[in-house]
């Protein structure tokens, strides 16, 4: 199962979108840039939608970002805040980012979903037969999110759902 919390619309078209979704897409860029406050909102959104949710055996994990740094700076604090409010399990040590990859996003390549074995180390004893939660920021094609719970499969973890801070439409109105 795949769930977007809010909608996400490319810089070239938000300008024809109301206030309410430019600012959207403004704390989304600011909690995908690391900034404290926005880090707080993505959590405490996160936490809401899964309010009703028994998470006490459930390890949540992120998708890698596209470097160790990106990856600490979006994640780390993140997993802190969200598993505190929900007492679900920090997975943010069992997924390494090791080396970089361009960005899916700007360059169109999905070096993640191609090659993930080069960029990401997974603690597989860790993850093995445990309950995973996937959280990732933004889901536009699906390609990277898709690749990195292919490899916790394949080490063994049961992923029961991936959840996104927003979702970008396929087509945006002119």
């Amino acid at each position: 199962m795949r769930y977007a919390l809010h909608r996400y619309i490319p810089r070239r078209r938000i300008a024809r979108y109301p206030f309410e979704q430019q600012d959207v897409n403004r704390m989304i860029i600011g909690f995908k840039d690391g900034r404290n406050v926005y880090t707080r909102w993505a959590a405490r959104e996160f936490a809401k939608a899964l309010s009703q949710a028994d998470l006490s055996d459930v390890v949540i994990v992120c998708v890698p970002a596209s470097t160790t740094y990106s990856h600490t700076r979006r994640w780390k604090r993140f997993l802190s805040i969200l598993c505190t409010i929900t007492g679900a399990e920090n997975g943010y040590e069992y997924v390494k980012v090791v080396g970089s990859r361009k960005r899916a996003h700007t360059t169109g390549e999905y070096e993640l979903a191609t090659n993930i074995k080069h960029y990401v180390h997974l603690k597989g004893d860790m993850l093995q037969g445990r309950k995973v939660l996937v959280i990732d920021d933004i889901y536009t094609t699906g390609r990277s999110s898709g690749a990195f719970i292919s490899a916790l499969e394949n080490v063994g973890a049961q992923v029961v759902m991936a959840m996104f801070l927003a979702k970008t439409p396929l087509r945006t109105p002119r």
